[in-house]
């Protein structure tokens, strides 16, 4: 039962079946040049049996991957009787070694050596070279084929390793991101829920108040009507944003907004770090909830980061921006060293898909010296 083909084992395209082709010829010519001028005039059988054994040998070697030991073996056989062989044997011989198993590989090494040693006993030589020399040069070669082999055998399955090893980790990584897409999304729907839950409250009441009220005067009529409209507007909205993410029943709590962001900073400066809040809008109360809602988590997670990859290091948050030109939130600190060898997780990834769902758009700008995160999301007028 022949062993089943390594993975790593690729097929040859055309270019590596003419090269190798090539190299066979070539080390057959030279191989039976000189003996096969010596069979012809000495012994004619053995030049036709040469040669009818080499080009049997140019046909197996081109199964030398589906059967590579039986190949081997075949091929090194035939060099008792032929040296037109030389060629086909070497490369099957090769094949078989990028494999890496010792004991097979010694014993088709050693019944090659052997078979060649015999064939120099009783060819027809034209020179007179020594015993000795003609196995010291067999031995030579085969090691040197099977080391060279070997090593290509090793380096083939070290790429396909890495290679797989890079698909697996990308696969992984998509994996692990959409999973923190999910699970943004999700934490996006339960903040949302108590904003929903208070506009449909608040068109509920005042609905109610138009039909059941019927004291109320044409303008304040007409200011709950404007009220239900722009709320509902409002809440179509944050709707929106939201269709699409699954969410978890979970107990819901108050969610923080912009109005909150000094408390926030207070916290984070507590701590050793140093962080200065910038705040350069008149009325932070002023921006919607929706959006003072994701700056204070944009700024939330940014903080997060700057204690875990740059501890003890200085940063400052700016606020800024009008109704009808957006909200900018910039969060800057120094990097330390600590921060090269810190491994990224999936903040940044959240983050940037909570600035995308509100419909703003984030920069993330790292250098050597600093770390800065620049997100802006719209305010409308």
């Amino acid at each position: 039962m022949q062993p089943e083909r390594p993975p790593y084992e690729e097929p040859v395209g055309r270019w590596g079946t003419t090269w190798r082709l090539i190299l066979c010829v070539s080390v057959s010519t030279l191989a039976w040049w000189e003996i096969s001028q010596a069979q012809w005039h000495h012994a004619r059988p053995l030049f036709f049996l040469d040669g009818a054994l080499g080009a049997i040998s140019f046909v197996l070697v081109w199964w030398r991957r589906r059967h590579p030991f039986a190949i081997a073996l075949a091929t090194g056989l035939f060099g008792l009787v032929s040296a037109s062989a030389a060629g086909p044997s070497l490369l099957a011989f090769a094949s078989f070694c990028t494999r890496r198993r010792l004991t097979p590989i010694g014993f088709i090494g050693a019944v090659s050596v052997a078979a060649g040693q015999l064939f120099y006993y009783y060819e027809p030589r034209t020179t007179d070279d020594a015993p000795w020399v003609n196995f010291t040069t067999l031995i030579v070669i085969t090691a040197a084929v099977a080391a060279t082999a070997m090593y290509v055998g090793s380096r083939r399955e070290l790429l396909w390793t890495l290679r797989q090893r890079a698909r697996d980790a990308e696969a992984e990584s998509e994996l692990r991101q959409a999973q923190a897409r999910s699970t943004e999304r999700e934490r996006i729907a339960r903040e949302m829920h108590d904003v929903l839950a208070h506009r449909i409250s608040l068109i509920t009441m005042h609905s109610g108040a138009l039909a059941y009220r019927e004291d109320l005067s044409p303008e304040q009529v007409r200011e709950s009507a404007q009220l239900i409209a722009d709320t509902s507007h409002e809440a179509l909205t944050d709707l929106r944003e939201v269709l699409g993410a699954l969410r978890r029943e979970e107990p819901m709590r108050p969610q923080p907004t912009l109005c909150d962001l000094p408390a926030l900073i207070a916290e984070s400066s507590d701590t050793d770090q140093r962080i200065t809040l910038h705040m350069e809008l008149d009325d932070p109360s002023a921006v919607p909830d929706r959006i003072g809602r994701t700056a204070f988590r944009i700024c939330q997670e940014a903080l997060t980061n700057v204690r875990k990859h740059a501890p003890g290091q200085r940063g400052w948050v700016r606020v800024s921006g009008h109704p009808g030109d957006g909200l900018r939130l910039v969060v800057h600190n120094d990097r330390s060293v600590r921060a090269a060898a810190s491994s990224p997780g999936f903040g940044l990834v959240g983050m940037r898909e909570r600035v995308e769902l509100a419909g703003g758009r984030l920069d993330i700008t790292t250098n050597p010296e600093s770390f800065e995160v620049d997100a802006w999301l719209p305010w409308p007028a």
